[in-house]
């Protein structure tokens, strides 16, 4: 949770403010997850935070929704002109890679376990997308 808790910070995901009035602001919970190898072992613990955006409501809290992703057909049109072009194909993992568009006006609750006991009662306003909103479709 401390090493989510610390990417979301560093990616300027939300900054702390005060409701606006006639806003609702949304929950948040976390949710765990056990990676394993191939072998059957634990190869790490993973904690996401995610929006509860059921409670979001079309017209009001967001407009559109999209998915920043690349489509398959894409990839094997990469993959076929790399031997051609003498390309070196790599693969990596970019932690919170599917978090990284702008967003528009919502209000999260701050997280369980990281609130600022400086400022109890101010909300998390989102600059970035979290999994779980309406706007972000499933990754």
């Amino acid at each position: 949770m401390r090493d989510e808790h610390l990417a979301l910070m560093r990616n300027g995901t939300w900054s702390l403010v005060s409701l606006p009035q006639g806003r609702k602001e949304i929950g948040c919970k976390w949710v765990f997850k056990i990676k394993e190898n191939p072998n059957n072992t634990v190869n790490k613990y993973k904690a996401r935070l995610v929006a509860k955006g059921l409670h979001q409501v079309a017209g009001f809290d967001f407009n559109e929704m999209f998915s920043p992703v690349m489509k398959p057909t894409t990839i094997r049109v990469i993959l076929s002109i790399t031997p051609a072009r003498n390309w070196v194909v790599k693969q990596l993992d970019v932690n919170n890679a599917f978090l990284n568009g702008d967003l528009q006006e919502v209000h999260m609750q701050q997280p369980y376990g990281f609130q600022d006991p400086n400022q109890p009662t101010m909300v998390c306003h989102l600059h970035k997308f979290l999994y779980g909103l309406r706007q972000t479709l499933r990754a």
